[in-house]
């Protein structure tokens, strides 16, 4: 693992991109958590995955669709005995649109 340090013009540079306005007191504790960042993503680019199984992860499994059908529910008096209010065989809600 090659450790590239990041210099303060770098850091300036970044800060400058990113509208960030940075005091002189606050640089050190920046380059220490980029250079942690960064050290981090070099370790993961080098972590060793040749053992890997191509598709790990992979989520094989996709939507599956019925077709859009009509039923005739059976016991339809079962059905409405909970409805707060009923009107020709359907639960009765309040208007919701004017």
């Amino acid at each position: 693992m090659s450790e590239n340090k990041v210099s303060k013009e770098e850091l300036l540079h970044i800060a400058k991109l990113a509208d960030l306005n940075l005091k002189e007191e606050e640089t050190e504790k920046y380059l220490e958590n980029l250079q942690e960042i960064l050290n981090f993503a070099d370790v993961i680019n080098n972590a060793d995955v040749s053992n890997l199984d191509i598709t790990i992860g992979a989520y094989e499994n996709k939507n599956v669709f019925r077709k859009d059908e009509v039923k005739e529910f059976g016991n339809l008096d079962a059905l409405l005995q909970n409805a707060p209010e009923k009107e020709q065989n359907m639960f009765k809600i309040p208007k919701v649109i004017n």
